[in-house]
């Protein structure tokens, strides 16, 4: 072990010590002074294969975020984001789990996350989503008010083509993630209303849902290293400018154990994405992400490991990197890197593959001028 290692091995478990210590203790404050008016569960949309579902959540502080609007100023979509990162978290706290009337009981971490994994008897449920509910087994306020939300769990169709895994920042909407001062920018300054995505996205990921059937059977995954604090926003973006829903793994920001302020990019993507091709493993993946960050890499070590489970990877090309040698890499495993300069193209090939249709190619070439104009 390296000298900068074993100080990170010894310094961040004290300093993590601390910073729990200071947590609690102003968590018993907020609590005792009635600074917080109402306990939250803020379930994250999860998955199933009908033998078992996964669904993951955080019991927090209410912190009021209503649904953003166009005419939202700056100074209020600030105020808004300020209160996401800004969270009281809950741990040790018990929940109850309820699905097809089943129960399962968890807790919740040190930073108020927990998980739901339950196994399922009876496999045969439709496809779509199916709600879970959940309850806190306390009351954490002493006002004796019952703590309930409605979860979501997705199940794919059996007979789907094949599913999508996308990355979010500078895969569907541009965040300056390599420009720190843009990225803060837009971030704390726009809203989900505001901030726009790449020309034709929402169409081209409907069409690759779709499929080469018409049925829209394929089900799509996001995986982002956002941090969970942006869930709620990333869910209203999505919804807003009609990009198909689907579960939508983020990671944790902050001082931990062992990280000073998030883990590492790189194992939050490659953990997740392994999680969803062990959950189906009988599906084949098209993979989306962009040159900003590792995405190139970090898929080529999925194909490694997933042989002949990857259709292909679009990668948009928003950095000017040249991936031709990363891209020969991928041949040799039988898997096409496509570097794009925009949707279309990737529309293209994927029409060329027969993984979409002549008219969804149409739609994708409409809302692209469409998104282009209202960008202007």
């Amino acid at each position: 072990m390296s000298d900068k290692a074993l100080r990170k091995s010894r310094i961040l478990p004290a300093l993590y010590f601390v910073k729990r210590q200071i947590a609690g203790g102003l968590l018993w404050v907020a609590v005792k002074l009635g600074f917080v008016k109402k306990v939250l569960i803020q379930p994250y949309a999860g998955y199933g294969n009908g033998k078992e579902i996964y669904l993951a959540g955080r019991v927090i502080a209410d912190r009021n975020i209503q649904a953003s609007a166009p005419e939202d100023s700056f100074w209020r979509n600030f105020a808004k984001m300020r209160r996401r990162f800004l969270t009281i978290v809950f741990p040790g706290v018990a929940l109850e789990a309820e699905f097809q009337g089943k129960t399962l009981q968890t807790t919740t971490d040190e930073e108020g996350y927990f998980e739901v994994k339950m196994a399922l008897e009876d496999g045969s449920l439709r496809v779509g989503w199916h709600p879970v509910r959940l309850r806190l087994l306390h009351d954490l306020l002493g006002r004796q008010t019952e703590v309930v939300a409605l979860g979501e769990v997705y199940i794919p169709a059996e007979d789907a083509d094949f599913g999508i895994i996308s990355d979010i920042d500078d895969t569907i909407l541009s965040t300056g993630a390599m420009r720190l001062w843009e990225m803060l920018k837009v971030t704390f300054g726009q809203n989900a209303h505001t901030r726009v995505p790449f020309a034709g996205v929402s169409e081209f990921y409907d069409a690759l849902r779709r499929g080469g059937d018409r049925i829209l059977s394929n089900p799509i995954f996001y995986v982002s290293s956002s941090p969970w604090n942006l869930y709620d926003f990333l869910m209203e973006f999505l919804d807003i400018h009609q990009i198909p829903k689907g579960p939508l793994m983020l990671r944790d920001l902050g001082l931990s154990r062992d990280q000073w302020i998030a883990g590492p990019h790189r194992e939050h993507k490659l953990k997740q994405i392994e999680h969803i091709l062990e959950v189906f493993a009988e599906l084949s993946f098209v993979l989306i992400g962009d040159s900003g960050q590792e995405d190139p890499t970090i898929y080529d070590e999925i194909i490694q490991k997933y042989p002949g489970r990857i259709l292909a990877v679009y990668i948009r090309d928003v950095s000017g990197a040249d991936l031709s040698l990363l891209a020969r890499d991928y041949l040799e495993k039988g898997v096409e890197l496509v570097l794009v300069k925009d949707t279309l193209e990737a529309a293209k090939h994927a029409l060329g593959k027969g993984w979409i249709l002549e008219w969804e190619k149409a739609k994708i070439e409409g809302q692209k001028r469409k998104d282009e104009k209202a960008n202007t």
